[in-house]
Parts: C-alpha cells; structure tokens; sequence
C-alpha cells in the first residue's frame, strides 16, 4: 500500500547551513523561516513535513506572516502538506503549578491559531510535561506514589487540553497524544476520556518511555485511535549491574523497532496517515532505503 511519509522541519544541519552559509564562511541572515526551511526540505523529495513553532524559541520571525504565506504558497504551487507538533520547549501543560500550565495552554493556543490557515492534517501534543517525565522515572519511589503522583499530572494535563479544544475550536480528533515518558495506559485514558487521537513514536515505545510494554501490545492498544506515527528508531537494554541503557532517534535498522511488524499492523488496520520522520534528511534517506531493501515499501514518496 502506498505509505504518507514525511519529515520534521527542525533540520539542525540545514538550519546551520541556512544561518551561516559554508560558501561565505560568515554569519547568514538570522531571519531564516520556516518557509526556507519548507523549501529546501521539498527539494530533496518530501512533500509532507512536520511543522515546528519551537523554532520561535531560537529564530522569532520563524512563523511571522510572510513566512506563513510563503507555507501557504508553497502548499499551492509544490503540492506541500502538513502537520504540526504542538511546541513543547519550556512548555508543560501538567504542571502542578497553575501559571505554568496556564501559560502553556497561552503558548499552545497562540500556535494553533498561528497554524491553522495552513490546514494542517494533526496536530501532535505532549499532554505531559518534563515535571511528570522526572518522577515517572524516580528510582525508589514507591509505586504507589508514582501512580499517585501520575494521575495528578494526568488531571492538570485534561485540564489544559480541555482548555486548548475550547480556546481554538480544534475538532477533539485532530490533537494527537503522542507516546513519550509518561504512562501509555494514562495516555490512553486520557484520548478516550476527550475523544482525542494517538501519535505512536515507534523510538520512545521501543526504549520503553510510555513504561515497560511490549511494542506490540502498544501499537495494538494505539491503533483505534491512531493519527499519526513517529517513524526512528530505539533500543533498550538492560546492563548486567542492573542499570539501563536506551536510546531513540536513530536510524532505521540500529535500534530494536520490528519495522516488518509495524507495517504488516499498519496496513491491516487500514491506516493512511502520515509517517513522520523524526531524523535528520540524511538519515529519513536511509532509513527509506533500509525500508525498500526490507521490500516494506516501493515508491517512498507515493500518495
């Protein structure tokens, strides 16, 4: 079946290519956009790319108005397509702190509104934050308080994504949870309770971020209410001292992720959404290459 996939716009090579150009040897324009971004990335092959308003964070004008028209244009005129990941750099929507997580929802609502006359097809969230992230994985803490500990976050996350479906209007199924170190099954909990949709990051759930599920079961337990997936790949082991070792955002073929079992799960579900590259251009290349040798897709562009 023909597969949708795509690439993140934060290209850290390209934006450092764009920002001082080798040729000169000198500092370039520090007003490169997203649109520049969008462009470039369109010539190497990728017409559905991940939009990322943390870019703001380090180049301001990223996502000004003409670099949104020029997203717009380039939709129009190179057949471009879209998704957006909610920003997330400084941000944490299940804060127990209520101005923090009041001015994240701020943060995420200006985003949305920022983005959506660019249509785009998902928007993906964190509903956690780093907070939730350093207890989850607390050594000693009793399971009791970390289970405890989890629901509050999970409360003040609903919150905030309760609050950020009001402000902006977004229908419930278009924001997709994505898997990250917080509990899948409170993830879980958390879409079917708002109706939202899942962003399955095939990296963080086979390095065991969302808790120790099988990739299986995650992928099964995912697939209702799947929007999105987060194509790199991970691994996890556990070291002879009893310590662990895990890494995400490699390349396809380095890691543990059951790439055959992943599509053959895709396809019989029916799914058609986008797969998202979370890896630099080079590395989206090989990997699909690593794909079309494993003979799990033919034209990697297709539609």
């Amino acid at each position: 079946m023909p597969w949708r996939f795509g690439v993140q716009l934060l290209q850290a090579p390209l934006l450092l290519e764009l920002l001082w150009p080798p040729a000169s040897g000198a500092p370039g324009g520090t007003r490169v956009d997203a649109a520049e971004l969008a462009g470039r990335i369109a010539d190497r092959g990728f017409h559905l790319i991940e939009l990322n308003p943390d870019l703001q964070v380090v180049l301001p004008e990223s996502f000004a108005l003409p670099a949104l028209r020029r997203l717009q244009d380039l939709k129009q005129t190179r057949g471009l397509r879209y998704t957006v990941h909610l920003p997330l750099w400084t941000l944490d929507p299940s804060s127990p702190v209520e101005g923090i997580r009041r001015a994240s929802v701020d943060v995420l609502v200006e985003a949305v509104f920022r983005l959506a006359p660019l249509e785009p097809e998902v928007y993906v969230l964190h509903g956690a934050g780093p907070l939730a992230a350093e207890f989850f994985t607390l050594p000693g803490l009793p399971e009791g308080a970390r289970l405890a500990l989890m629901r509050r976050f999970q409360e003040q996350a609903a919150r905030s994504v309760e609050e950020l479906l009001r402000r902006t209007g977004l229908p419930s199924r278009s924001l997709a949870l994505e898997t990250i170190q917080f509990p899948l099954e409170l993830t879980l909990e958390l879409a079917e309770a708002l109706d939202l949709s899942i962003c399955f990051d095939t990296g963080h759930v086979i390095s065991r971020q969302p808790g120790p599920v099988s990739f299986g079961e995650a992928l099964a337990r995912c697939l209702p209410r799947l929007a999105e997936v987060h194509l790199h790949d991970g691994d996890y082991r556990e070291r002879p001292d009893g310590s662990v070792a895990w890494a995400d955002h490699l390349l396809l073929g380095e890691g543990a992720v059951p790439v055959g079992e992943l599509f053959q799960a895709l396809e019989a579900h029916g799914f058609t959404g986008p797969v998202i590259f979370e890896l630099s251009l080079d590395a989206a290349e090989a990997s699909l290459a690593f794909l079309r040798q494993a003979g799990l897709v033919g034209s990697p562009f297709e539609v």
